[in-house]
């Protein structure tokens, strides 16, 4: 398979595995969805990591098999691309992105769709799309605006440049950058803070954030306040509560 996807003490890593690059074709965007769903159903998962290997995270889409596409065939396609993405964005548990090397095109765009990003010293994003006569496709134009701010993601995207982990850091690209031989330990430490953490109010934190950003402020406070309110009736909320006033602040235990 070309994408695997492994359960381990709560965590389960998506791991790309499509040598030499992780080229991502057709088969793979598929493939990425379908474990992606998988992932928000298992309640053995608590959080997720996004992995490409030791070398390199994703360097972008299957150039060869796009060119075969027609215009009729890329608007079927388009939609099947978008939805392959969106469903690891809408994993309802933590999702942390380790990138190694290149993270370009597509691959930029699926590490945008995690919570968080660990990034390697050696690790090069950008969205090169326009070098083609394109433009981002799985949600780029989008994530990557809302995530550093429309001048920015305009300047990555009008020029297709790459941009090294320090620079990627700087304008919040990626959220830190460790040595290249650190980045899925460092990912599964991120992750593993949050496995025994309180389910459904990790949920609700990733749900209001996430919906807050794609409407209105009023709507967004909507969607918090009726989160908060109902948190009220889990077993979670009544455990971390009373260790707080038994035991003092950071003691519940949620499993």
């Amino acid at each position: 398979m070309t994408v695997h996807f492994e359960v381990s003490e709560g965590i389960g890593t998506l791991r790309l595995d499509r040598p030499p690059m992780n080229a991502l074709n057709v088969a793979v965007q598929d493939r990425i969805k379908e474990l992606a769903e998988e992932a928000g159903r298992r309640e053995d998962v608590r959080a997720v990591i996004l992995y490409g290997g030791e070398k390199v995270f994703a360097a972008g889409a299957d150039i060869k098999e796009m060119r075969d596409m027609d215009h009729a065939a890329m608007v079927v396609r388009a939609r099947a691309l978008q939805e392959s993405f969106t469903a690891v964005a809408r994993i309802p548990k933590p999702v942390v992105a380790a990138v190694t090397g290149y993270a370009l095109g597509g691959g930029c765009e699926l590490a945008l769709c995690a919570d968080y990003r660990i990034a390697a010293d050696n690790a090069k994003l950008g969205q090169p799309e326009i070098l083609l006569g394109l433009i981002p496709g799985a949600g780029g134009t989008q994530r990557l605006s809302r995530l550093i701010g429309p001048s920015r993601a305009k300047d990555l995207i009008f020029t297709g440049r790459q941009v090294r982990a320090e620079e990627a850091l700087s304008l919040g690209l990626v959220d830190r950058v460790v040595p290249a031989a650190e980045v899925y330990e460092e990912a599964r430490a991120w992750a593993a803070r949050l496995v025994r953490g309180p389910v459904l109010a990790l949920r609700a934190a990733k749900e209001s954030v996430d919906a807050g950003l794609e409407t209105d402020i009023e709507t967004g406070l909507t969607v918090e306040r009726n989160w908060f309110a109902g948190l009220f009736a889990t077993e979670d909320r009544e455990r971390g509560m009373r260790s707080f006033v038994e035991e003092g602040p950071g003691k519940a235990k949620f499993l």
